[in-house]
């Protein structure tokens, strides 16, 4: 029971570093948290939240650990991911070198998209992610000892699942809040460049990368 709990905290205190730092899809809720709201940020964080759950029950099923041993697979979703970042990269860019008024008016536009669209987004960003699946693994990996039953993994998923929807939509609410929005607005093409090299840089090392 000691090891198990052991095990237990240590995947914990993994996944709120992995799913804590700045990466892409918290970059992404930030973004249209300051820009479009608490509503529209909830919705994106939820299936970013979806994705990393999905990726959760591919590895606690083994079915991930078969993916990383195709190449192929790997490289596909490299692709698409590496592709989807360097997508948002020229939308911030773009953002970021538009003026004020004609923001106004794509940020409208945005605004009437559906929650499916926003939730597919995040979704997208996910899916295409295959550091997700390689650090489920490890993280599933870390939390199973050489007498853990069925419980345990049940509890590794359960318990990061909570993680995922604290942290995630965390950033959509902290990001939605008045002083944020209103700082949005003041350095607005500031935080677009930086998400747009961000996403760039992102999206380049992982088309780039061999592993």
């Amino acid at each position: 029971m000691s090891a198990d709990l052991h095990h237990l905290l240590m995947v914990y205190t993994a996944y709120v570093i992995a799913a804590g730092s700045p990466g892409p899809s918290n970059m992404r809720i930030m973004g249209v948290a300051m820009n479009q709201g608490r509503r529209a940020a909830l919705v994106l964080a939820a299936g970013v939240v979806s994705g990393s759950i999905f990726w959760g029950v591919m590895a606690a099923t083994g079915v991930s650990a078969v993916l990383t041993r195709y190449a192929e697979a790997l490289i596909v979703l490299k692709i698409l991911g590496g592709l989807y970042l360097l997508y948002l990269a020229f939308k911030a860019g773009r953002s970021a070198l538009a003026s004020n008024d004609r923001v106004a008016g794509e940020t409208t536009a945005d605004e009437a998209l559906s929650g499916a669209s926003l939730y597919q987004r995040g979704l997208l960003m996910h899916l295409t992610n295959p550091k997700s699946i390689l650090a489920w693994i490890a993280l599933v990996t870390l939390g199973l000892g050489p007498e853990s039953s069925w419980h345990t993994l049940v509890v590794i998923l359960g318990g990061c699942a909570v993680l995922s929807v604290t942290i995630f939509c965390g950033y959509a609410i902290v990001f939605s809040t008045a002083p944020m929005v209103r700082m949005y607005r003041r350095a607005r093409r500031w935080i677009e460049g930086v998400l747009a090299v961000f996403f760039g840089m992102a999206g380049l090392r992982l088309l780039m990368s061999r592993t």
